[in-house]
């Protein structure tokens, strides 16, 4: 068969061999010619129930390995084009097959080098590789091939078609089964063949991690008014939770309603709902993310009209697919953007344009891939140009367009809350918060709950950046009702009213000091429910808003989550203490001296550096500079510098000097409390690199019974030094040094090992499981 006239050669991004972009992009024939690095997508559809693979043969006419049995689609990525827009088209073209995103699961990435055609045709090739799990076979009628591609098609068990490619079989084109591409029957393999009663036990081993936990609080402060707006307020947590399953995982959703409808089928799948309830995503807080759940899992769908129709056939069904790795992204950026996309795309932008881009408040998207969602959807369009260049494929949508139907539900009702409460501060925030949602812009409502004077406490928005994983820019929703503790709350008004004495005594060069703190108002409340971003391991406190304006004009303001922290620290810090400090040691971890670092941990979240000016001249944030980074070491400076901060109390005699030894070893044993959330959590990362730096310099001792204590007479020094260090890295914005930092210091080092293994041992819960129970009943009574 002759070879089709093609009017315009496709071009390819040419790569480094390591993968990176050059910014250069060539036509096909020259890439091919010259043995240039450059990407390609491979989709396999697989049958579930009859446990097969599709293959398709390659027309007469292709280039290379024509007349070969090969992957059910594949192609290259032209110049500018993006993996999942190409996978997507490329099953449409080839086979007539129109899926949507959910229905692609990105597997691995292998790299393929091979010389063919006499050496005429060199390939050296990334390819995405990408799973479609369907339900059943589609029929083979049911495909409409591409004749310049493809010649034929069928399905093969996968297992058979391993062995023949094991046996390098002359009519299917090759791949290496023991290498890297036996990754594909591997997954296929694990998936499916997993006994249910050793899933069931792992994943109680997962559960039994988190003590079961019933909070509460008392409501006799509250008038009936107030009770009233608690209802409304718990039910606008309800839609706040929607929100930030929707901002992990695009079909995170949608694998939550199937697991909740289906958790009374057997034992395993009620397990599976109980731990997903906790993790809010099909990925393990406590194991670094890693996946406890696959694609087989996961939501079915029916799509009648994804091929061509067949008598008798309903339609094809498929697996809502997420990827096995938790995408550093998340859903606030296109699933296959990597970073220097984005920062080509950026630096293109003007200075509004590029405030959206790395703001809080936006998510970003692809203009092809709206492109491409239109063109399948209009059966009258014949075809869709590939696009060179990806200088304006990326754009911004704000919160309040993307989640406007969850956002104009919850601004109704908190705007239903505000007119019964009689608190003003209280009545204020709710309006301006529902008014917020609607508009995009958060600054007047953030000051609102800075001065929140109320017995009902109320927090909700978007605040926190640590799913934006790629750059730490993406904030997420979430809610916090309490009951204001007021005489706690008046206890702690100390460390507020000092913030300005710490900035300016803070261990670092006097020229990175701000002259302009103000205090933070602290308030501690009993918690009655939370939702949105709370999953995994609970927090007992935090200190907000993120946004440098604000911080940088009013400072902060922080909430004390005072029965979470006492919850936490009865069921599992005074067990660590038992199993992992020295015994002449053990009397010193109190829940005063606890209590008193987490707040003075949240102070210090305000001060230190947060809008700076680079050795450039030019001005910009640690969180700017650092991105993925910040995270991590902002929580290990709030934890580290928070303790130089209560000793300098102490000298000052504003604090007893008696809390300085309690103060120490319970921050000891809270180290290994923190450390068990895992090192790709911000927290234990930070906390890592904080024990691992302290017990380098001799400041933290292991015991030769395998214990651990303090050595007070370096501790305070070493506490500093390690400020220092962290408090100068963020001034400077110095990513270098950042990465240094927690590359050398944040691991599992062997003393941190033995500890968590002790702890695994006797099975001391790593974290808490709130239970609700005044909100639950609430929502059961409306």
């Amino acid at each position: 068969m002759a070879k089709p006239e093609i009017e315009h050669e496709e071009h390819f991004d040419v790569l480094t061999r390591t993968g990176q972009m050059t910014g250069v992009f060539k036509p096909r024939g020259e890439v091919h010619r010259d043995g240039d690095y450059h990407r390609a997508v491979h989709v396999w559809i697989f049958s579930e129930s009859t446990q097969e693979l599709l293959l398709q043969r390659r027309a007469d006419c292709k280039d290379s390995w024509a007349g070969f049995w090969d992957i059910s689609s594949a192609g290259h990525i032209s110049a500018g084009d993006s993996s999942l827009i190409t996978a997507r088209r490329e099953l449409h073209e080839e086979l007539g097959v129109i899926l949507p995103k959910d229905a692609f699961e990105l597997i691995f990435i292998f790299l393929r080098e091979c010389v063919i055609n006499d050496g005429k045709f060199i390939d050296n090739e990334y390819d995405d590789v990408y799973l479609v799990t369907t339900l059943a076979p589609i029929p083979l009628e049911a495909f409409t091939l591409q004749e310049s591609e493809v010649s034929a098609v069928k399905y093969i068990p996968f297992e058979e078609y391993k062995n023949l490619l094991a046996k390098e079989d002359p009519e299917y084109v090759p791949y290496d089964v023991n290498g890297e591409y036996g990754q594909l029957f591997d997954i296929i393999a694990r998936r499916y063949k997993e006994n249910m009663e050793t899933r069931s036990l792992a994943l109680q081993k997962q559960l039994s991690r988190y003590a079961c936990i019933s909070l509460g609080a008392e409501l006799e402060g509250l008038t009936e008014e107030d009770k009233e707006a608690l209802a409304l307020l718990i039910k606008a947590g309800t839609i706040i939770d929607d929100i930030f399953h929707l901002q992990v995982w695009y079909s995170n959703p949608t694998l939550r309603d199937w697991l909740n409808e289906h958790t009374e089928i057997s034992h395993l799948d009620k397990l599976k709902w109980m731990y997903y309830r906790i993790n809010k995503s099909p990925w393990s807080c406590l194991d670094e993310n890693e996946s406890f759940l696959t694609t087989a899992d996961s939501a079915v769908k029916l799509l009648p009209e994804a091929t061509k129709p067949v008598t008798g056939w309903k339609g094809l069904q498929y697996r809502t697919a997420f990827p096995m790795l938790k995408p550093p992204g998340a859903n606030f950026y296109p699933q296959d953007m990597d970073k220097r996309e984005f920062e080509l795309w950026k630096d293109k932008l003007t200075g509004d344009q590029k405030q959206d881009a790395t703001g809080f408040f936006s998510v970003i998207k692809r203009q092809s891939e709206t492109n491409l969602d239109t063109f399948l959807s209009d059966t009258t369009t014949s075809s869709i140009d590939h696009q060179v260049g990806f200088d304006h494929d990326l754009y911004t949508v704000p919160y309040s367009q993307e989640y406007k139907n969850f956002l104009g539900k919850a601004a109704e009702l908190l705007h239903k809350a505000g007119d019964l409460i009689s608190s003003l501060s209280l009545k204020r925030l709710l309006h301006s918060k529902a008014d917020a949602f609607l508009t995009n812009d958060y600054y007047d409502s953030d000051i609102a709950w800075m001065e929140l004077d109320s017995k009902l406490d109320v927090t909700i928005g978007p605040y926190e950046t640590y799913e934006d994983a790629i750059f730490g820019y993406k904030a997420t929703f979430e809610l916090f009702v309490g009951v204001r503790d007021d005489k706690a709350t008046a206890q702690v008004k100390l460390f507020g009213d000092h913030l300005q004495v710490l900035e300016q005594n803070l261990p670092m060069d006097n020229v990175y000091k701000s002259q302009d703190i103000i205090a933070a108002p602290i308030r501690v409340i009993q918690l009655i429910y939370n939702s949105g971003d709370v999953k995994g391991p609970q927090t007992v406190a935090f200190n907000l808003p993120n946004d440098e304006r604000i911080v940088k004009d009013r400072g902060t303001s922080m909430v004390m989550l005072k029965n979470v922290s006492e919850a936490k620290f009865k069921h599992i810090l005074q067990p660590i203490a038992e199993v992992c400090i020295a015994k002449e040691q053990q009397d010193y971890v109190d829940f005063d001296s606890f209590f008193t670092h987490t707040i003075c941990h949240e102070c210090c979240h305000g001060i230190g550096p947060h809008s700076i000016t680079l050795p450039n001249g030019e001005k910009s944030t640690v969180r700017l500079e650092l991105q993925e980074l910040h995270s991590a070491l902002e929580e290990a400076k709030a934890d580290i510098v928070g303790l130089w901060a209560l000793k300098f109390l102490m000298v000052q005699e504003l604090l007893p000097k008696s809390l300085t030894k309690s103060m120490y070893v319970s921050f000891l044993a809270g180290c290994f409390r923190s450390v068990r959330f895992g090192l790709e959590e911000a927290h234990g990362k930070g906390q890592a690199l904080q024990f691992n730096w302290l017990f380098e310099k001799g400041a933290f001792i292991w015991n030769p019974d395998e214990t651990f204590s303090v050595d007070f007479s370096k501790v305070d020094t070493e506490v500093e030094s390690l400020s220092r260090e962290i408090l100068t890295i963020q001034a400077k914005g110095d990513k270098k040094a950042a990465e240094a930092l927690l590359e050398k210091y944040c691991k599992m080092s062997q003393p941190l090992k033995v500890a968590l293994e002790k702890l695994e041992n006797i099975q001391v819960p790593v974290d808490i499981a709130p239970k609700f129970p005044i909100a639950d009943e609430i929502l059961a009574n409306n």
